[in-house]
């Protein structure tokens, strides 16, 4: 049986173990995790599933989601690349904000365009971009709602990868392959690389 005095010094261990570990979290810094491709290519199912396991580990995130942000920021914009690029800005301004107040941010957007991309790096810093990448005709099959479809029949106009350009990455941080991992392998190559550049502290490897 053990002593009071074993029992206490036990405690004072756990107590000691769990501020260490909350210190650690409260100084993570905050980053934003940029997911880029191709509509279909699986970029909100990542952005859902890793939101999931950063706030299992007690990070602060945020998901900023493309047609959410369009919805409730960026209505009125077109699919001109002036109105793309402001829709982007936008986006990439929440994101700084939230960002350098410590909070993990995942942005789901297509972002079709290199130059408004890097300009996003620049301005926020903490900066992760993630190419989630899918063969056109994995985007197609995928695609419940028949947006491709309608692009191709030429109802939709101006729509990425079919009648508007993709400039994929050329050097992204992370490249995912959503036609051959599945969702929990691309999450964990992402949690991998957050680890790597020291944006998990206190969190080991599984």
């Amino acid at each position: 049986m053990a002593t009071s005095t074993e029992v206490a010094s036990h405690s004072r261990t756990n107590r000691t173990r769990t501020k260490g570990a909350e210190s650690a979290i409260e100084a993570r810094p905050g980053v934003t995790i940029w997911l880029t491709g191709l509509s279909g290519a699986g970029k909100s199912t990542i952005a859902t599933t890793l939101a999931g396991r950063l706030e299992s580990t007690g990070s602060r995130v945020e998901v900023l989601d493309g047609d959410e942000v369009r919805q409730n920021l960026s209505q009125g914009l077109g699919f001109s690349k002036i109105d793309r690029d402001l829709n982007i800005r936008r986006l990439a301004y929440v994101a700084k904000l939230l960002t350098r107040n410590g909070v993990s941010v995942i942005t789901a957007a297509i972002s079709p365009y290199t130059d408004t991309r890097e300009e996003a790096r620049r301005s926020i810093g903490n900066f992760l971009e993630i190419f989630v990448n899918a063969p056109l005709d994995t985007c197609i099959e995928r695609d419940t709602k028949g947006l491709y479809r309608k692009a191709y029949a030429g109802v939709i106009t101006a729509f990425t990868g079919v009648s508007d350009p993709y400039e994929p990455p050329t050097k992204p941080d992370l490249e995912l392959h959503t036609d051959r991992e599945s969702v929990e392998e691309s999450v964990e190559r992402v949690l991998a690389l957050l680890r790597e550049r020291g944006y998990l502290a206190g969190l080991q490897a599984a």
